[in-house]
C-alpha cells in the first residue's frame, strides 16, 4: 500500500482520544498524552503509531480480573497504555463509537474470553473488530480463555492461538511477553 494512502488511514481523526486520567466523579475527563510517547514516537515503532498499546475487550462481569491485569501491564517498565472501557471511554459516547474507536487506537487487542463475553453481543461485536482491524493495523488479537472449554471457543478465532488462564501472575507475564512481541 502506498505510504502516503497508510497515512491518511492511520491518522488520527477529529477529535480522537489520546490517554486520558481515570475519571473521578466529580472531574472531567482530560486528554493526557503518555509521559514517554513524544521522545518515542520519532523510533518509528508500530507501536507508537497508535495512542494505545493494549485494548482489553471484556464483559462487565469480568472487569475485576481485568482491572488487575491493566494494572499489571501499565506498571511494566514498558509502561504499557491500555484502553480500559469504563475508564477511558467517554461519558455519553455511543457505544458503538467508542469500541470502534477503542480497537482503532490500540496496537493490540486482548480478548477476555469468558462465558460473560460470550453471551454478550457487545462482546462479540467487539471481537469483530478488532478482527477486521488486525490484518491493515499490523495488530495482534490475543485471546485469553478463562472458565470456558476449548469446545466453547469462537469459531471465528479458532485459527488464532490463545492463553489460557492457569495462575493469574502467569497468565498476565504471557499477555506482556506477547504484546511485547507485537512491537
Amino acid at each position: 500500500m502506498s505510504s502516503w494512502f497508510k497515512a491518511l488511514l492511520q491518522k488520527p481523526r477529529k477529535g480522537s482520544k489520546l490517554m486520558r486520567q481515570p475519571v473521578n466523579d466529580t472531574s472531567e475527563s482530560k486528554q493526557v498524552p503518555s509521559a514517554s510517547q513524544a521522545d518515542a514516537s520519532n523510533s518509528g515503532s508500530a507501536r507508537w503509531n497508535k495512542p494505545y498499546d493494549v485494548c482489553i475487550c471484556h464483559n462487565e462481569g469480568d472487569l475485576g480480573f481485568v482491572e488487575q491485569l491493566v494494572s499489571y501491564l501499565e506498571s511494566q517498565p514498558e509502561r504499557f497504555r491500555c484502553f480500559l472501557q469504563p475508564r477511558d471511554a467517554l461519558l455519553g459516547g455511543a457505544m458503538v463509537t467508542e469500541l470502534c474507536d477503542a480497537v482503532q487506537n490500540s496496537h493490540c487487542w486482548v480478548l477476555l474470553i469468558t462465558p460473560n463475553f460470550l453471551k454478550d453481543p457487545w462482546c462479540r461485536y467487539q471481537m469483530h473488530q478488532a478482527l477486521t482491524e488486525s490484518p491493515m493495523a499490523n495488530g495482534r488479537t490475543i485471546p485469553v480463555l478463562k472458565d470456558i472449554d476449548r469446545r466453547d471457543y469462537p469459531r471465528e478465532l479458532r485459527c488464532i492461538y490463545y492463553i489460557r488462564v492457569t495462575l493469574w501472575e502467569t497468565t498476565f507475564k504471557q499477555i506482556r511477553e506477547t504484546v511485547m512481541r507485537c512491537k
